[in-house]
């Protein structure tokens, strides 16, 4: 596919000789410097939910091996295999060394000792294990930033659950899961769950909706450096995939399960983000969770097994 009226690029598709193989695209994330990774698993180690469409209805048995995909910037790429993986991902990311974290969107406490037990773990870039903690419960939005922290927003069974920084409904983590940052007060409601994640230099962007009585989507923006935050209303309710630039944004909202995604173009003025544009726009393949992740002004849509961007 090439480039449509709502500026999509077709990047990258998930090579022919890995189905081949017996392999399958499961979990994605982009790291700092705009690389693609992309975790596949071998089809006898996976189990299908048939209620459920596309790449999130496959799971593996624990533990499982994969492969690592990574496809650079400059159109180079390098695989990794990671074997004996502990626990079955929602997310995985980037970090700015090239290591890698896992994450499982659910936690649980240990019913002995009542701690919260690992629901993330670091791979080195020779595929070794290398920690372990935990980042809270239910997130359905994580990213990473340039220096290595850990952004999550969290949906509602974890915020009205027992994690002390899940209930605050945003957070920052180091990946050995110690909370660095939290919103401590400085939020317009109380989120109720987490749409989407991107980063904008050394800023970091949450996307969430409230469950109180200032009812909408929000845009929170954090500079790690400092823990400033500043929100404001979103121009589009629940967004699955968010880029930002300067004064120009791009959201993209999914027909789940179909080839096609709708795609609003926003610009700040007077501090208040105004839409300038939508389009219906048709994808290569069908648009579920998770499908959206922003970085540095490009917003990345995965559409069944092909990745495309779009510039804010």
């Amino acid at each position: 596919m090439g480039e449509d009226g709502g500026g999509f690029r077709d990047v990258w598709r998930a090579p022919v000789a890995e189905r081949w193989a017996g392999r399958r695209p499961l979990w994605w994330t982009v790291g700092p410097a705009g690389e693609l990774a992309v975790l596949l698993v071998r089809r006898r180690q996976l189990r299908r939910h048939r209620q459920v469409r596309g790449w999130v209805g496959w799971s593996p048995r624990t533990p499982f091996d994969g492969l690592l995909l990574i496809r650079r910037a400059d159109g180079s790429g390098e695989r990794r295999s990671l074997d004996g993986i502990p626990l079955v991902p929602s997310h995985i990311a980037l970090l700015p060394d090239g290591r890698l974290l896992l994450v499982a969107g659910r936690a649980l406490r240990d019913d002995t000792t009542g701690e919260w037990r690992p629901n993330a773990v670091v791979w080195s870039t020779d595929g070794a294990h290398e920690s372990a903690g935990c980042l809270g419960d239910d997130i359905p939005v994580l990213v990473t930033d340039r220096g290595g922290l850990v952004w999550t927003a969290h949906g509602d069974e974890g915020i009205h659950g027992g994690h002390p920084e899940s209930a605050a409904g945003l957070a920052g983590w180091s990946t050995e899961g110690r909370a660095v940052w939290g919103p401590r007060g400085r939020l317009p409601d109380v989120p109720l769950q987490g749409c989407a994640a991107a980063t904008e230099g050394e800023h970091v962007w949450l996307v969430w909706y409230s469950g109180g009585s200032a009812s909408g989507t929000y845009l929170t923006r954090v500079t790690p450096a400092t823990g400033e935050v500043i929100n404001r209303p979103s121009p589009v309710p629940e967004p699955d995939g968010f880029a930002v630039r300067g004064d120009r944004a791009v959201f993209t909202r999914r027909e789940h399960g179909r080839r096609a995604v709708e795609v609003v173009r926003a610009r700040l003025v007077d501090g208040a983000w105004t839409v300038t544009a939508r389009s219906r726009v048709r994808v290569p393949g069908r648009v579920v969770l998770r499908c959206g992740q922003g970085r540095d002004g490009a917003l990345w849509l995965r559409a069944g097994d092909a990745w495309l961007t779009a510039d804010a």
